[in-house]
């Protein structure tokens, strides 16, 4: 079937797509997706540029575990799951409070469901919060300062360290790209682990906002240790097994 012609972004994160479920061919792809072999392979050559895939001769492999995925590949997947999550996160709020919000994309569905509330302050270093509060003048958006990070749309630095030192909000969400029981948030980088152990302990009340598809998973060697108080809410579509590790901390929406 052919893919009606869309936008270079929207048909790179296709073909991603198609290449992690196995359709590697040149040619194929350029059939499937209605464009030339030469369009393909420039869309390859910038998806491996980006880490995303490895070219082989005649087409792609896909990179597998340890690959960051982009945002928007992010928000694509599991997206129900973390509406709910985002949708039990927004009841847990009140009105007056100071919330701290991760960069993510469940705490950028969050930002969204708070976006019609009023006289709430939300520290943020995530552009989606961000952009999700930026019509919103009942809502006073603090935006902590510093490098902004691709692929995830992260603010990072030590500047944003330094300045989480001067909050102390009511509630912490953050995101995480994976979770065990005994090391905590799995993180891309060094630098991500230590701002998210640092937002952990930063304000009274900390939360943990995933899928069940985050649960036992390890994709990358950085970690957040989880070694304060905290509740970990999770959709309720992965095998409850897995979460008996967890103990009391797990909340399933």
């Amino acid at each position: 079937m052919t893919v009606p012609r869309q936008t270079t972004q929207q048909r790179r994160s296709q073909l991603l797509a198609a290449v992690r479920g196995g359709d590697r061919s040149i040619p194929q792809l350029a059939e499937q997706f209605g464009v030339s072999s030469s369009t393909i392979r420039r869309d390859l050559a910038e998806l491996a540029r980006e880490g995303h895939v490895v070219r082989t001769y005649g087409g792609a492999l896909d990179t597998g575990p340890g690959v960051e995925r982009t945002l928007r590949e992010k928000d694509a997947s599991h997206a129900e799951e973390k509406e709910a999550v985002a949708r039990a996160a927004a009841e847990l709020v009140r009105d007056g409070e100071v919330l701290l919000l991760d960069a993510g994309t469940t705490t950028g569905r969050l930002a969204r469901r708070l976006a019609g509330r009023s006289g709430l302050t939300v520290v943020t270093n995530g552009l989606t919060v961000l952009l999700a509060l930026a019509d919103s003048p009942e809502i006073e958006v603090v935006v902590l300062g510093g490098r902004l990070r691709y692929p995830n749309e992260a603010i990072l630095g030590g500047t944003v360290e330094q300045q989480l030192r001067h909050i102390r909000p009511d509630r912490v969400f953050l995101g995480a790209d994976g979770i065990t029981a005994d090391r905590g948030l799995c993180c891309p980088t060094l630098e991500q682990a230590r701002l998210k152990h640092s937002m952990l302990h930063a304000g009274t009340r900390s939360y943990v906002l995933i899928d069940h598809s985050k649960v036992d998973s390890a994709p990358f060697a950085y970690w957040a240790p989880l070694d304060r108080e905290h509740t970990v809410l999770v959709d309720g579509g992965g095998d409850p097994a897995a979460l008996e590790s967890f103990g009391d901390s797990v909340v399933v929406v």
